[in-house]
């Protein structure tokens, strides 16, 4: 057993949840034997889902780097946090800038409870942790404030949040209302899987049916919706190994081509 210690209820080790599963694709141990049952399931019909969850963290830290670096932003919103792995918002934005203030959001109580353990901030900077729903945005806010200025500059990260969201639930307002929470000079970080797969739709299919959470791919078309009225920084909102890529990092023809990713400025 990878956790010790006996699971509470509120954990519902007994059902894979995404975090778990994204962790288990990582490589991480921070997860049940159901999360492992549904990762493995997911490869054996999918194997370069490992290769898309690699490239997701590979592309916050290049659009962390960016927003700490050359935006000269200091204080970030990472909503849908998942479990703490390697280049974290910010390790990567107080390495760029110690002074900056992060707060991490998700309601998967194993999440916070590794978040609080293992994300310390630099003494000069500040880090926070929010239990909340996406969709909370109200509570988002009113706890966020606690640590962030929400009359400067943000920088929101949403990756792979959106795709757990049907269209039913309109996920392009939500995006819109967490917008318009933060100051013009704020940025949106984004990523999400596309349905440009036969074999992933059914990987993320058989995934819906055994998971306590959904994900729900889209064309790049509507993940592109999420950016109506940014100014997108180049180069667009483009397959997620090719956005700013570190030197090697792109490959036209790898498995990250199913999914996409893209900041955008809010004027």
């Amino acid at each position: 057993m990878s956790i010790p210690g006996q699971p509470s209820a509120d954990l519902q080790s007994d059902r894979p949840h995404s975090a778990r599963v994204w962790n288990y694709l990582l490589g991480g141990k921070d997860n049940y034997p159901a999360d492992a049952a549904v990762g493995e399931m997911i490869l054996r019909m999918f194997p370069d889902i490992a290769g898309i969850a690699r490239d997701q963290r590979a592309f916050l830290a290049r659009a962390v780097r960016f927003l700490a670096g050359e935006a000269g932003v200091r204080q970030f919103l990472d909503i849908g946090t998942g479990l703490p792995t390697a280049n974290n918002t910010h390790e990567v934005a107080q390495w760029m800038a110690p002074e900056s203030r992060i707060v991490y959001v998700d309601n998967d109580p194993l999440v916070l409870t590794h978040a609080r353990a293992l994300l310390t901030s630099t003494p000069e900077g500040a880090c926070a942790y929010i239990d909340a729903d996406v969709r909370d945005t109200g509570h988002i806010f009113e706890e966020a404030a606690r640590t962030l200025d929400l009359g400067g500059p943000i920088g929101l990260t949403l990756l792979g949040i959106m795709g757990q969201l049907p269209d039913e639930e309109d996920p392009w307002a939500l995006v819109d209302r967490l917008l318009a929470g933060l100051p013009s000079g704020s940025y949106l970080a984004l990523a999400d899987g596309t349905d440009t797969s036969d074999s992933l739709n059914s990987a993320i299919e058989a995934y819906n049916e055994n998971s306590a959470s959904s994900y729900h791919l889209r064309s790049p078309a509507r993940i592109a919706e999420f950016f109506h009225g940014l100014d997108v920084v180049e180069p667009g909102i483009v397959r997620t190994s090719a956005w700013r890529p570190d030197p090697g990092q792109d490959r036209p023809d790898a498995p990250q081509s199913h999914a996409v990713s893209g900041v955008g400025r809010k004027a």
